[in-house]
């Protein structure tokens, strides 16, 4: 297989030592408009070429890739996702968090006929569908109450929080906390009917949006739910907690702490025979689930699987990220200094509606 990886940032290296992690014949060629990232990508041998362009790549590459990966910063995503389906690729590509050029792009890879991959990396954790298999054995409403919580500046330790992507309103990073998550709440308790928000301010990081959001969200099933994205705790958390008439887990955020209540007594529930953990990053960060999810692209690529998330259903989580986006945005034109909150009802998503077509 030889893959055209666009972005070698760390996530684009991740993707590339994945990928030749499931097969040492995979051939990447990669490509970063960013010399140095070009080199430490050779050096580290997890590219077998570089490029500083696209046409640059396809111009020396062979007569063809077998798919392409994209992993640059979110707003770049649309132009690259079209510019590699016009040369006829299959493509992967990291979360968008906005929904630009979603529909020509859907209707592209379409009209060629080209899998059009989206990633959703929670989907792939085992913890999130052992949550999934027993929500959907329940067969009930539930409630759930779930906080995931990150400190910035710690993200990309080697540069301020302010140089990259989360640094700006559009993709920032409570609107990438929820890019992340969403899509599995959905996924586990299904489509989410109504919405209310609140945004806070509460720390002095200087950001252009609020750095503390809280969501009540109600699914169509009858599930409600609150979540709670922030960008200020100290220490990475995610904490997850769902409960009904004779059904009670816990989970918090790593395969060594999911729990389901039974017996009188909080019972570890084990979905991993065994993990692998990057030192990098928090301790909720398993390895697994970006293998799982590279293995279910290539196997898309073969025709032997479906993708578990899409641009269609994608849609409608971005819904939800701009719901938040519209409230930080109203909030800081009454009052850019102020630290407190706001409110604003999400209509009701109707059925029978697009998704894309509910707006805060």
């Amino acid at each position: 297989m030889h893959l055209l990886l666009v972005g070698l940032g760390s996530m684009g290296k991740r993707r590339a030592r994945l990928a030749k992690g499931i097969d040492a014949g995979i051939r990447i060629a990669g490509v970063d408009t960013a010399e140095g990232r070009r080199a430490e990508a050779l050096s580290l041998g997890l590219v077998d070429a570089a490029f500083d362009s696209i046409p640059a790549a396809l111009a020396a590459g062979p007569e063809t890739y077998d798919a392409a990966l994209v992993c640059t910063a979110p707003l770049a995503h649309a132009a690259i996702i079209g510019q590699l389906l016009d040369a006829g690729l299959p493509v992967f590509t990291e979360l968008n968090l906005v929904s630009d050029g979603y529909r020509e792009n859907i209707a592209k890879a379409k009209e060629k006929g080209l899998p059009l991959f989206l990633s959703s990396t929670m989907l792939y954790r085992r913890e999130t569908q052992y949550i999934k298999q027993q929500a959907a054995a329940y067969g009930k409403p539930m409630q759930y109450i779930y906080h995931i919580g990150q400190y910035l500046p710690d993200w990309h330790p080697w540069e301020n929080y302010k140089s990259f992507f989360v640094g700006e309103a559009r993709t920032g990073g409570v609107r990438e906390i929820l890019g992340i998550d969403l899509p599995w709440l959905l996924d586990a308790f299904g489509p989410w009917a109504q919405a209310s928000c609140e945004v806070h301010t509460v720390s002095g990081l200087g950001l252009p949006y609020p750095d503390t959001a809280t969501l009540l969200l109600r699914h169509q099933n009858g599930t409600q739910g609150v979540v709670v994205a922030d960008v200020v705790s100290p220490k990475a958390v995610r904490n997850f907690e769902c409960f009904g008439d004779g059904v009670h887990l816990f989970w918090e955020g790593n395969p060594k702490a999911l729990y389901e209540f039974r017996g009188g007594d909080k019972q570890f529930v084990d979905t991993y025979g065994s993990f692998e953990h990057d030192p990098r990053y928090s301790d909720n960060i398993v390895e697994n689930a970006y293998v799982d999810e590279l293995l279910n692209f290539f196997a898309v690529l073969r025709g032997k699987e479906l993708p578990r998330w899409s641009f269609e259903k994608d849609l409608a989580a971005i819904d939800l990220m701009d719901a938040v986006q519209h409230t930080g945005e109203r909030r800081q034109a009454a009052d850019p200094g102020i630290i407190g909150g706001a409110t604003v009802t999400v209509p009701i998503y109707q059925a029978e509606k697009e998704p894309g077509d509910a707006k805060a």
